[in-house]
């Protein structure tokens, strides 16, 4: 949820930061190759890319990237031999590549398409041009089972391009709205879905009620639609009508999402 994380603060705050993205791994390490933390001018965080071996070193850095105005790359050796050089003992390891780019300017602007689109749903692509300190950034359709990962063999990543794919949340879709689904609407928040409910009953369904959901109302065949429904949607069934919540597992079979759960007896359930 990294990721995540740091694109919404970048969407909502205009906080001076800096955006540390792991590009390189040698060994073990905490974090692989794309994870990303910001690091505020506060000395606050958002994210990790280590268990806090290199936290406070990456922290000493902000403003003098934030003055400079340019990316730059740095080195971690947290091999078990340089531990006595960090005095760490935490579950840190092997060699590592940060990138710190400043959030400002085309980069800032970028993160936050990225946002929208991940709020959407869709999976993206950050990709970085050029070398350090002269970077351009575009995002590019995740199609196919594009990876995290550099285009040179050797060298800095950002010599060629070095791209991160970039995951949306997975989606919770709750099928009915009667009062027991607040509870779990709560908790799937809490853990980190997107949501989406939806129910034949369109009274039922306020943004008060269920703020930031998808709310979609309909028959089953209307919601699928709406919705998209796809093989990785996740989705709870609790319409408590045999015949409505029959109509939405009707509907669902062919498209095999990732989950179904339904909210009833087991001798209700096989009707």
């Amino acid at each position: 949820m990294d990721a995540y994380d740091v694109l919404r603060h970048t969407a909502e705050s205009e906080e001076p930061a800096v955006l540390a993205t792991v590009i390189g791994v040698e060994g073990h390490a905490y974090r692989k190759s794309g994870a990303m933390m910001l690091l505020l001018v506060n000395g606050g965080k958002v994210g990790s890319i280590s268990p806090g071996c290199l936290e406070s070193d990456l922290s000493e850095r902000v403003p003098i990237v934030l003055e400079s105005g340019e990316p730059e790359i740095v080195h971690y050796n947290m091999k078990p031999e340089e531990d006595i050089v960090w005095g760490e003992t935490v579950g840190c390891g092997g060699k590592l590549r940060i990138l710190l780019e400043p959030v400002a300017g085309e980069l800032r602007m970028t993160l936050r398409e990225a946002y929208r689109h991940m709020e959407a749903g869709e999976a993206v692509r950050l990709v970085r041009r050029g070398a350090e300190p002269a970077l351009c950034y575009a995002l590019e359709a995740a199609g196919g089972n594009a990876a995290i990962g550099a285009s040179s063999a050797g060298g800095d990543a950002t010599e060629s391009f070095y791209a991160v794919r970039l995951e949306p949340r997975p989606r919770l879709v709750m099928f009915g709205a009667g009062q027991d689904l607040d509870p779990i609407f709560a908790a799937a928040g809490r853990i980190g879905f997107r949501l989406a409910v939806a129910d034949w009953r369109a009274g039922l369904l306020s943004a008060d009620r269920f703020p930031g959901a998808e709310l979609v109302s309909g028959t089953a065949a209307e919601i699928a639609a709406k919705l998209r429904l796809s093989s990785a949607d996740y989705v709870i069934v609790c319409g408590h009508q045999l015949r409505k919540d029959r109509e939405m597992l009707e509907m669902l079979l062919p498209i095999k999402p990732a989950y179904v759960g339904v909210m009833g007896s087991s001798s209700r359930i096989r009707l």
